[in-house]
């Protein structure tokens, strides 16, 4: 048997931890469960010990997957190059329209499963303080003080949590359309038609 053929067999750490991902998004951590994620994949419960020790192994692969890219990313999108605050906040919104940079589907699943596991729940309080420090800073680089900074960075977290919380689902053009309004909303400042043709350009087919 050569290697390509036990490779598909046993499946591979990236197809367990997708497949995972999507077990949490739709039923929740209850339902991330070995045998029902190996039907799903159409692999072995075997198979999966070869990539994790165990379902607490792949638990935590998850939960650092979710810190990664969410957290992660949205602090790298916040310290991206920008001329202006306008253009800054364009950078944040990338997280919001590409689901490579910030997964809202993933973010609510930890919200959720943190409700019963104080453990995670302290993971998600030193995420949330990442991603409000970045976004303070984001604003106090471009001349806001510090008070007006930090209520400016909680406007922007609030508002997105409950975006994501009450599972808001708009046409991607409409939101696109409106996210100049939202700029001017969270800064204070309304963006210039190059910022809004710079941040278009990256959005749109």
């Amino acid at each position: 048997m050569d290697m390509r053929t036990t490779t598909r067999r046993r499946g591979s750490e990236e197809a367990w931890l997708r497949g995972a991902c999507a077990l949490l998004k739709e039923a929740g951590v209850e339902a991330v469960k070995v045998m029902p994620l190996a039907q799903r994949l159409g692999l072995s419960r075997t198979s999966f010990y070869w990539h994790f020790k165990d379902r607490d192994a792949l638990l935590e692969a998850l939960v650092r997957r979710w810190e990664e890219r969410n957290t992660g990313q949205l602090v790298a999108r916040c310290e991206a190059y920008a001329e202006n605050i306008c253009e800054a906040m364009f950078n944040l919104f990338d997280c919001w329209l590409d689901d490579a940079l910030f997964d809202a589907g993933l973010d609510l699943a930890i919200r959720n499963w943190a409700r019963n596991d104080p453990a995670l729940q302290e993971r998600l309080d030193r995420a949330d303080a990442r991603r409000k420090a970045a976004i303070e800073a984001m604003f106090t680089r471009f001349g806001y003080e510090v008070a007006e900074a930090e209520v400016r960075a909680m406007t922007v977290i609030y508002t997105q949590i409950g975006y994501i919380s009450m599972r808001v689902s708009e046409d991607r053009a409409a939101r696109i359309a409106r996210m100049p309004a939202y700029v001017e909303v969270f800064t204070g400042v309304k963006p210039s038609e190059r910022d809004v043709r710079r941040f278009l350009a990256r959005h749109r087919a």
